[in-house]
């Protein structure tokens, strides 16, 4: 049995591109050309300034993406779900109403793609301002978030309660409307980021979560037997080495080494710098004589031979000597398949299976039952990949059997004795900076000005003359001294 489960220590990806996308919108809506004309609205007996209505964003998201009505209502409802968007009449109902109903956009401190997280301390200091305005009135889950938090945070609960008062102080002194819209926005926010029981967490799949949302976390006894079986297949799985797997990675680069235009450089030249197309005629899709070093790369892999088209020319001429041609020619009409145009697939598959695969077929394949079973059964309804598996299966069989045998055959020993070997050209001189040159690393700074003190010290011993100095001073030592005064 396996268990298919994702990593306990995996980090999932945010959905930073969607909420940018989504914030990309935000400041269309929220252009003054363009955007949504926001007015004066009275909500009860107070004016609200800025405030929009339900059916306008509707009507601008309509203009805007060109989408039917359903979807412009579904994409409203992510924008006040996510927090984008407020509602001023009813600040617990996290929908976009087209009915008359009055929102506010959203400050963009406030927007979920801001890397700060919504802190604990904040959210107690929002519940304990709510708890002084409505004296001690509070939903269950906020009660209960109250006390939990004045457990968890106890050694800072008296800066939370001064913060608090501040605050609603702060609050007081603001105009009604102001008030009021500061109300719903901050309620809105921790509706967002901290979901009442039975809403729909919208973040729960959204940024810097450690865990699978999608995990089962009730911890029955068929979740802990299901824990141990998938340690210990953790354990019995074979890992490779760091070593090994860096050994494999250095052994690529050293084979693929010579093949690099950046690293090695092109042969005859570059025609990026020197503007000369011998290296494109050279090294066309189906040239006469290829150069040497392509021909060297059909030997890396098996891959690389049927990456080419040349390649596969001459793999083909030597199937054809082992009377074998079809397996190619029946790989090469797959991949026309899969890449060719779509109106023709079907007649295309039906072509390739009255050529290869039909009873009695002129070019018949050999395949085992159970993949020609798969195969005529997807013919029923055919596609693009109907015939993947019978590819697979015939790619492989030339992999093991003919790849091999062709390597040590005439065909690729004569190919590669013909095989071209381009002279390098003088190139034009060129600010170009990849070019066919050798690379030097630069000596040390310490290095060089070592070797300038030596050389300074050098170049100050050859002008000064031993020999007169030495005479002065003996001249100097001759002279008779004056008697002290």
């Amino acid at each position: 049995m396996t268990v298919t489960r994702l990593d306990q220590g995996q980090r999932h990806r945010p959905r930073m591109a969607f909420l940018k996308k989504i914030e990309a919108l935000m400041m269309e809506m929220q252009n003054p050309d363009t955007g949504i004309k926001t007015q004066t609205q009275k909500v009860m007996i107070t004016n609200i300034p800025h405030a929009v209505g339900g059916n306008d964003i509707l009507q601008w998201i309509l203009q805007r993406l060109q989408i039917t009505e359903e979807e412009a209502l579904h994409l409203g409802d992510l924008f006040v779900k996510y927090g984008y968007i407020y509602p001023l009449q009813e600040p617990k109902n996290l929908t976009l109403r087209t009915d008359g109903s009055l929102y506010r956009f959203q400050t963009p401190y406030f927007w979920p793609a801001q890397s700060w997280p919504a802190d604990d301390t904040d959210y107690a200091i929002y519940l304990a301002k709510k708890n002084i305005k409505r004296k001690g009135i509070l939903e269950e889950y906020e009660k209960e978030h109250y006390n939990m938090l004045n457990q968890k945070i106890n050694y800072k609960w008296d800066f939370v309660i001064m913060q608090a008062k501040e605050q609603y102080k702060a609050g007081k002194e603001r105009k009604k409307a102001d008030r009021y819209a500061l109300d719903c926005q901050e309620r809105a926010y921790w509706l967002v980021n901290r979901t009442p029981p039975g809403m729909l967490n919208v973040l729960e799949y959204g940024l810097d979560r450690a865990t699978d949302p999608n995990e089962n976390k009730k911890t029955t006894m068929e979740f802990y037997r299901r824990e141990i079986m998938y340690c210990q297949q953790a354990i019995m799985k074979s890992r490779v080495k760091s070593s090994v797997s860096l050994g494999g990675l250095v052994k690529y680069s050293e084979q693929f080494l010579s093949n690099d235009p950046i690293l090695s450089g092109c042969l005859p030249s570059n025609p990026w710098v020197t503007d000369d197309p011998e290296f494109w005629d050279l090294n066309a899709k189906l040239v006469e004589v290829p150069t040497r070093m392509r021909v060297e790369r059909w030997a890396f892999n098996f891959s690389e031979l049927m990456r080419d088209p040349k390649g596969r020319q001459n793999f083909q001429l030597f199937l054809k000597k082992e009377f074998s041609g079809e397996n190619l020619s029946f790989w090469e009409a797959c991949e026309d398949l899969k890449y060719g145009d779509q109106s023709k697939v079907k007649e295309k598959a039906e072509e390739i299976y009255k050529l290869f695969l039909a009873p009695g077929a002129r070019r018949w394949i050999n395949i085992d039952g159970t993949t020609m079973g798969i195969t005529v059964k997807g013919l029923k309804h055919p596609h693009r990949y109907v015939l993947d598996a019978a590819q697979t299966h015939i790619y492989m069989l030339m992999k093991k059997d003919s790849y091999g045998r062709y390597l040590k055959s005439p065909v690729y020993k004569e190919m590669l004795a013909k095989a071209v070997v381009p002279q390098e050209t003088v190139k034009k001189s060129s600010n170009f900076p990849f070019g066919r040159r050798h690379l030097r690393s630069s000596p040390s700074p310490i290095i060089l000005r070592q070797q300038e003190e030596e050389a300074k010290a050098k170049e100050a011993a050859t002008t000064v003359d031993i020999t007169q100095v030495m005479s002065k001073l003996d001249r100097r030592s001759q002279l008779p001294k004056e008697p002290p005064k």
